[in-house]
């Protein structure tokens, strides 16, 4: 060990050195959790195939920084990823990569199934990475509360991928209502046409041969956290997402997209209570399937939120899928699409005043007045160049380089203090869910169906408080040698 003075005598020399404008500190002398930001940052993906090929690209920036290592259990997927980077080291079991390259990765991306998320994120933040999480943040209630607390134990940067968060058009609608231009906002519409994946059916029972892309190991690795299943080409690719065991549904897939902007432009928290109600499929005469394992073909939920500081009144938000979506309020003219050019998704803040509507990704913003007037998105600046997908990806890989608590990390739009409470919101609709499909046997060759009510919730315990068989759905089991902290 070197003694004080010593170590004052090489700081006062790097000091002068670096004062002179020559020096450029490289990341092995810093040390591991130290970036210089002369430095580029060095960023494996898990989950390099589907969303994860574009999170992983616009990470890279074109070349801004290095992509050292690409995870995936499906290499046929991820292909165009490792056409891409070819040089990057490969993986199938993330635990692994994370442990061999420990002192060469500085960020995550992280782009699996939506099971996979927070078990993936949790193991890069105690190794002092930086994760950046696709949406929906987690499974479960629990996972995000715990990724949550988790980036501030770790002091790492995070970022969710609802990269709509990003758009400029955000803080054009927060200024449209810090102006007061419709007032007190008490309702909230928000509906998309997913799912458009199989949704509503049962269980698959038969055994398809597994891909030749895949080995049983990495089967089973990609079924990792949730309960065991075969697999099938309803699960994989993309058909996970109708499938509780592994996703979760259309609100999961868009509603981190589609809630985001009332969320942040009124300063939402935990919601107080919340109610659904689910379509039914009919296969024979007047009996409905009962699906519990799938998420359902269609749903609504409601859910209540007190007053906050940026809207001075208690909401209620209507949230529809399946392609049902509300109808026009008193102030859209008859002839107006909702949202979005065929209204198929879309957001309506309706205030005392007007009412202001977006798109998906908080796109195309308006204000239909009381009075008649409207108010149109303003036009962007002609020599405005724009990185892919607003720079939400970009952003966050700045801001590891800057560290956690700079400026760059406080600027972010979807860290963890915000998306966390954010994904807890959608899952909350989930919990509703799945609590209405719980049933009981009445004896009388029926069933009793007790969770098709209101559900009480308290945010900061994380507990429905008038149903108490609904707390299953706030943490899930994990399969045998799979854990989170």
């Amino acid at each position: 060990m070197q003694d004080k003075s010593t170590t004052r005598r090489n700081f006062i020399k790097s000091s002068a050195i670096a004062a002179s404008g020559f020096f450029i500190v490289p990341r092995h002398v810093l040390g591991k959790g130290f970036i210089a930001p002369s430095d580029k940052l060095n960023i494996a993906a898990i989950g390099a195939g589907g969303k994860g090929s574009s999170d992983i690209a616009n990470a890279y920036n074109n070349g801004i920084n290095n992509v050292v290592a690409l995870c995936d259990v499906d290499f046929a997927r991820a292909k165009g990823s490792i056409d891409k980077f070819p040089n990057a080291k490969r993986y199938k079991d993330f635990r692994v990569m994370l442990e061999e390259m420990k002192g060469d990765i500085d960020a995550v991306t992280i782009s699996t199934p939506d099971h996979q998320h927070a078990v993936a994120a949790m193991a890069a933040m105690q190794m002092g990475k930086h994760v950046y999480v696709q949406k929906p943040l987690t499974h479960d209630i629990y996972e995000a509360r715990t990724l949550t607390e988790g980036a501030r134990k770790s002091k790492v940067v995070t970022q969710m991928g609802n990269q709509g968060s990003s758009n400029p058009t955000q803080k054009i609608m927060m200024d449209w209502l810090d102006k007061g231009l419709i007032g007190k906002v008490s309702d909230v519409h928000i509906w998309t046409n997913r799912p458009v994946w199989p949704q509503g059916a049962p269980v698959p029972t038969d055994k398809p041969p597994l891909i030749e892309s895949m080995t049983p190991k990495d089967w089973e690795l990609w079924v990792g956290t949730a309960q065991w299943a075969d697999y099938h080409p309803l699960y994989h690719p993309f058909k996970w997402r109708g499938w509780w065991n592994f996703g979760t549904g259309a609100l999961g897939d868009m509603g981190c997209h589609l809630i985001d902007p009332a969320f942040r432009v009124l300063g939402l928290g935990y919601p107080t209570e919340v109610e659904c109600s689910v379509g039914q499929v009919f296969l024979k005469d007047w009996q409905a399937e009962y699906n519990p394992e799938g998420c359902p073909p269609s749903s609504s939920v409601q859910l209540k939120f007190p007053a906050t500081k940026r809207n001075n009144s208690p909401v209620t938000m209507y949230w529809s899928d399946g392609g049902i979506r509300p109808f026009h309020p008193e102030w859209i003219p008859a002839n107006e699409p909702l949202a979005e050019a065929d209204s198929s998704n879309g957001v309506l803040m309706i205030g005392t005043k007007g009412v202001m509507t977006c798109g998906t990704y908080g796109n195309t913003p308006k204000i239909y007045l009381k009075n008649g007037e409207k108010i149109d998105t303003p036009k962007a600046d002609p020599n405005f160049k724009s990185l892919p997908e607003h720079g939400h990806q970009a952003s966050w890989a700045e801001a590891c380089k800057a560290g956690f608590g700079s400026a760059a990390h406080k600027a972010l739009s979807s860290s963890f203090d915000y998306s966390g409470p954010l994904t807890e919101t959608v899952i909350m609709g989930n919990l509703a869910i799945r609590s209405y499909m719980l049933r009981k046997s009445n004896g009388k060759n029926g069933f009793n169906y007790d969770g098709r009510k209101k559900l009480l919730w308290d945010g900061p315990n994380m507990q429905i408080t008038n149903f108490d068989e609904a707390n299953q759905f706030v943490k899930r089991q994990y399969r045998e040698g799979w854990k989170l902290v």
